[in-house]
């Protein structure tokens, strides 16, 4: 049962490295992920229209994990439009307080997507224009943290308390877990905090045996 949670683990550190994010028609992030070590005083995102005619206008900004917008962050440029056949750059600073040192700090990387308009082709019609929203994670990563990213799945723990299957997190790092099973049954996908624990109702696990 433990060595099938794992694998399903292992997994989306893989696909985390091999995939770009497709925002909007032709645009596309340059990562499913940003990482940013806290020691650093920028990092940086690429993005990029493929598309051979179509312009974007493109937004960026930060949110924190309440889904607030994060006013430590600066995002530059915030707003660009993005040329047919081109990459950009985004820059993100930090600008705020220390953040703990001994753990990852998540926060989220927003950047909207509006194609634009020909303004001659819609005079007199009724237009819908819709604007696509591309949502990744941004981990903050103290230096010198106890543990590797790769070793990180090696520490998880489980067990069965009550009746509950119980998975805790002892590493410095944000875990996310996928294909998790019991047996044959799937188990909703779960990210888990830093030194942080979830559980699942052990009636799952039992339906899944």
């Amino acid at each position: 049962m433990l060595n099938s949670i794992k694998v399903g683990f292992i997994v989306l550190l893989t696909l985390f490295t091999s995939l770009n994010v497709q925002a909007a028609g032709g645009i596309a992030l340059g990562a499913t992920r940003v990482i940013y070590p806290s020691a650093a005083k920028q990092t940086s995102l690429a993005i990029s229209n493929s598309d051979t005619q179509e312009r974007y206008l493109v937004n960026s900004w930060i949110e924190n994990n309440a889904g607030q917008k994060e006013k430590t962050f600066i995002v530059t440029p915030p707003l660009f439009v993005s040329e047919p056949k081109s990459e950009n750059t985004l820059r993100i600073i930090y600008a705020g307080q220390p953040l703990p040192g001994d753990r990852e700090s998540l926060f989220w990387m927003n950047v909207k997507a509006i194609p634009s308009v020909d303004k001659s082709h819609i005079e007199g019609k009724n237009v819908l224009q819709l604007a696509i929203l591309s949502r990744i994670k941004l981990f903050v990563r103290p230096a010198n943290l106890p543990q590797t990213p790769e070793d990180a799945p090696t520490l998880l723990k489980f067990s069965r308390v009550g009746n509950h299957l119980k998975i805790t997190n002892p590493s410095a790092y944000y875990l996310t877990l996928v294909n998790i099973s019991v047996g044959a049954k799937k188990i909703d996908n779960v990210m888990i905090a830093p030194k942080a624990t979830c559980k699942f109702p052990y009636r799952l696990a039992r339906r899944a045996a």
